[in-house]
Parts: C-alpha cells; sequence; structure tokens
C-alpha cells in the first residue's frame, strides 16, 4: 500500500484490474486503517477514473455475498448520498410507494455517512432486523414487494472500511460505487447521483451494460429529483433536462425537504408521509421519484407511472408494504 499511496501522490492513476486489486485486499485486512483512510481522502482530492471506479465495482461485486431475486425481476432505487443536504429518505419512501404500485422492489441501502439518516439508520430505527438470508429476503420480496438489502452484511470490504467512513465524516468513492453493487444485480435501477461528474461516469458504465436504468441528478445538488432546481434524467432512451413544472408540480425550497435533526425525527418523518399525513411538497418529491422507477419498471407514460404512484401512497398500499415488510 505504501508503493500505491506514493505513487496516486504523484499524480499517478489507477489501471482497472489494481483497483479491483487493492479493494479485494482492503476487504481482506491486508491494511490497516490509517493506510485506508489515506487511500480514501485521495479520491476527495481529485476526480476518480472510470477505470478506478470500474475497477472497484469489480471487486465489490465479486466478493459480495450475491441475492438471487431473479424470479422477480426488481427494481432497485438508490442514491449514492454524499449530498449533504439532510433531507428526510425520498429514495426509500419512494422505494416502498413503488412497491405499494405492485412492483418488486430490492432495496439496497447503508447507514448516514455525511447525512443525519441513513436509509440502513430509518429501517432499524422503525424495527427492522438487517438480514442476508436468502429465504426471509425471497419471503419479504414475495408477500411485501420489497426487500431490504443492508450493504455491510453483503459486502466483506463496506463492513471493514464502515468505521473509518463514519470517522471521516465526508463522502468516499464508496457513496459512488452503492447502487452499483446491489448483491442482487437487478435488471432494473434508478440511481441518484450528487453530481454532473458522477452523472457521466455512471451514464459510460451503465451504457456498457445491459440494465434499464434511470440516472438522476438535481442542478443544485441532490442525489435525486429535489423538486427545488431543474434536473438531469439520464436513461436507456434519452439524456435530458426537466423541470418541476414538466411533472406538473411546483418548485420547492430546500427546507421542505429537511430531514430532521436525529434518527427518531427521521422515522417520525418517514412513518408520517407513508400514513398519507406529510405535506403536500414531502408528499409530491416521493412520488416524483417512484414515478421514475415505476416507468423504468414497466412499460408506461411518465403521467400514467404518476398516477400510480399517487395511488400507491394516498391509498396507503405503500405504508402496508412497509408495516408487512417489518412484521416479516
Amino acid at each position: 500500500m505504501k508503493k500505491t499511496l506514493q505513487n496516486l501522490h504523484d499524480h499517478h492513476i489507477l489501471e482497472r484490474d489494481e483497483a479491483k486489486k487493492i479493494l479485494t485486499n482492503i476487504s481482506k485486512g491486508d491494511y490497516n486503517a490509517s493506510q485506508i483512510a489515506s487511500f480514501l481522502t485521495i479520491f476527495l482530492m481529485r476526480k476518480i477514473t472510470i477505470d478506478e471506479l470500474a475497477g472497484f465495482r469489480d471487486a465489490l461485486i465479486e466478493l459480495c455475498i450475491s441475492v438471487d431475486l431473479e424470479e422477480f425481476d426488481p427494481i432497485d432505487l438508490c442514491g449514492t448520498g454524499g449530498d449533504e443536504k439532510n433531507t428526510f429518505n425520498i429514495s426509500t419512501l419512494a422505494s416502498f410507494i413503488t412497491a405499494g404500485a405492485g412492483i418488486k422492489v430490492a432495496k439496497h441501502g447503508n447507514y448516514g455517512v455525511s447525512s443525519m439518516s441513513g436509509s440502513s439508520n430509518v429501517m432499524e430505527e422503525l424495527g427492522y432486523s438487517f438480514t442476508n438470508n436468502q429465504d426471509k429476503i425471497k419471503r419479504q420480496i414475495e408477500e411485501a414487494n420489497i426487500c431490504f438489502l443492508h450493504a455491510p452484511l453483503f459486502h466483506p470490504a463496506m463492513k471493514i472500511v464502515a468505521p473509518i467512513r463514519k470517522q471521516l465524516g465526508v463522502k468516499t468513492f464508496f457513496n459512488m460505487l452503492g447502487p452499483m453493487v446491489n448483491p442482487a444485480q437487478p435488471n432494473k435501477q434508478v440511481i441518484g447521483v450528487f453530481s454532473l461528474e458522477l452523472v457521466r461516469l455512471y451514464k459510460y458504465l451503465y451504457e456498457q451494460g445491459t440494465k434499464k436504468f434511470a440516472i438522476l441528478h438535481s442542478l443544485d445538488g441532490y442525489d435525486e429529483i429535489s423538486l427545488t432546481s431543474d434536473f438531469r434524467m439520464v436513461t436507456n432512451e434519452e439524456d435530458s433536462l426537466k423541470s418541476p413544472k414538466e411533472l406538473n408540480f411546483k418548485t420547492l425550497e430546500q427546507k421542505d425537504l429537511f430531514g430532521g435533526n436525529s434518527v427518531t425525527e427521521s422515522a417520525q418523518i418517514f412513518t408520517t408521509i407513508l400514513m398519507g399525513e406529510g405535506t403536500e411538497a414531502q408528499n409530491n418529491v416521493v412520488i416524483a421519484n417512484a414515478a421514475v422507477a415505476i416507468k423504468t419498471a414497466i412499460d408506461v407514460s411518465m403521467q400514467e407511472a404518476l398516477n400510480m404512484a399517487t395511488e400507491s401512497l394516498s391509498s396507503k398500499k405503500a405504508f402496508q408494504s412497509l408495516k408487512k415488510l417489518i412484521a416479516l
């Protein structure tokens, strides 16, 4: 690692195989915490390359405990996190709305690093018990239309670096990797990213594959459709800028999306919205993101997808999916 760190400090970049090998070695516990922290911070000081990101992804997928959910053909809604906006858990709420609309969801998530509360924090607070047991996961997605895949249970490398990431308290390339390394490797995915540079990287990598995908980035820095500004959406068919008005929604302010000052408060906001008691702004933003997922999963128009998402939330089918998942 010493030689690698020196080369990186001298502005060299990693080949794809090198990146894969280093992350594999991290998962084996070959490096100490200081070396790993130094390695992570290098990529805060310069842009990560496509080959480096692909190599890190290759390692995590090869090392992960995989889950075979092919029979359900699920979709994943996963943001990179790291936008430091402290919103409520928009993509997780959108996942339950998507499930409530009758679409199978394999939600990949983790604890928050640069935000108050990640998806795993909220799910844990709501009483969900993380598992990597295949039978339990299959039963969950079959009966509740959704399962939750807590990243550290499936990725040895993520588990090793978790305390280091928490101590650093800033986004690292592991944020960038999260959506790409869902242990179920679903064929459909909505990915939220925190920068236009990451849109470029994800667009290139996803266009090389066969997934049905939608990559989302709001121009004011959110890793989802925030409705606070125009947003960029890249799919298999288009790469376009869209406005809240095009979805028939008002433009929101950042304060409308505040996620609370604690995990408990975040969980309360989460259940309030699913119970149909959210504000108009809260409802609109989760409906918008769920609609993109529904449109990605099945062949419907954006308006039909918006109608399905609205019905899932207003009928409390989304809330029923949450209750059933936790009960299971």
